[in-house]
């Protein structure tokens, strides 16, 4: 039976197409389980695969979507059976191997991951890999001791997906958050996330040119990099920690070993594409717990597959906040 996706095709050496086409299940890639898609959702990463200059995908035709949750349709795999509810990130999907923005799915097993019983399908594609990072890095800040008695924890680019989340789920855990925001139209959403106080970006987003400011922050979720991550560093109190999860900012690290070697500060690393399934399964039944449903409902836009397109380059462009959820079922 046909279903829809978003497929994008060359149209020339440098130009692309995306649109809404219907497909057959035998167009489908190789895998050994076939998910009939309920959500997805729009990522910074997903607008790149949109464009002919993204330079994340390397074979057309191709459809998008990093994301998706679902049903399990059949499954070659003894680890899930049909009916299964399931959600993936990560693993190159998307971007190496047809992705979400479609209303089935072929993939790997082992690129799946339970959906949590407390979640449902549109709740876990509001959370989707911004929210799945997120939690990661809040994990990686608590393994490193991070306290919400230690004082205010910053959140940069707090009104992106990664932001939202990491704030919604800080302050649910009782932590001080200050969020970082470009938009000042964006304070009011971030309180009602429960951001203690909001600060502009420009405000932390060039260096000072000094190795050390004062002892600000007991941790940071960075979604930025670039200067403001290196300012960041420069800011945090003795032995505290910084989790990187993204580079809106710029990739370049301008930054200096002072605040490591004099202050013990700590710059974590947060991958979510290639994560274990140990570390997939930890983080969405902590999200399940420690992420309020009803700030979660605060964050999201609901769309349509055919708007994908045009989403794709509002996201890149930063003119999307919260979370985008894509109903591939829904017409309009």
């Amino acid at each position: 039976m046909p279903f829809q996706v978003i497929l994008v095709e060359k149209t020339g050496e440098s130009e692309i197409s995306a649109n809404l086409q219907e497909l057959g299940e035998d167009q489908l890639p190789e895998g050994n389980v076939t998910i009939a898609i309920a959500h997805t959702t729009v990522n910074y990463k997903d607008g790149l695969c949109l464009r002919a200059d993204g330079g994340l995908v390397r074979n057309y035709p191709h459809v998008p979507g990093i994301d998706f949750s679902g049903t399990v349709e059949s499954s070659d795999d003894p680890r899930y059976q049909s009916g299964d509810r399931v959600v993936l990130t990560g693993w190159g999907v998307g971007e190496r191997h047809w992705g979400g923005f479609a209303q089935k799915a072929r993939v790997n097993a082992d690129w799946l991951v339970p959906l949590p019983k407390d979640l449902s399908s549109r709740h876990s594609m509001a959370i989707g890999t911004a929210g799945f990072a997120a939690m990661l890095a809040i994990i990686a800040l608590e393994k490193h001791g991070l306290c919400p008695d230690q004082g205010e924890v910053l959140v940069t680019g707090a009104s992106g997906g990664v932001g939202s989340i990491a704030t919604a789920v800080l302050s649910n855990l009782g932590y001080q958050v200050v969020g970082v925001t470009g938009r000042a139209e964006s304070a009011d959403y971030l309180a009602s996330l429960g951001a203690s106080r909001i600060i502009p970006r420009s405000e932390i987003d060039t260096i000072s040119g000094k190795p050390m400011e004062s002892e600000t922050w007991a941790g940071c979720v960075d979604a930025v990099g670039g200067e403001m991550l290196a300012r960041v560093i420069g800011q945090l109190k003795y032995g505290a920690s910084a989790a990187s999860v993204g580079l809106a900012g710029g990739a370049p690290l301008p930054s200096n070993v002072i605040p490591f070697l004099l202050r013990g500060v700590n710059l974590l690393g947060i991958d979510s594409v290639r994560q274990p399934f140990a570390n997939r399964v930890e983080a969405w039944e902590r999200l399940a717990k420690d992420l309020p449903l009803d700030r979660l409902e605060d964050m999201i836009q609901s769309a349509t597959l055919s708007e994908v397109p045009k989403l794709g380059a509002a996201i890149l462009k930063g003119q999307v906040r919260g979370r985008i959820v894509i109903d591939v079922n829904r017409e309009s």
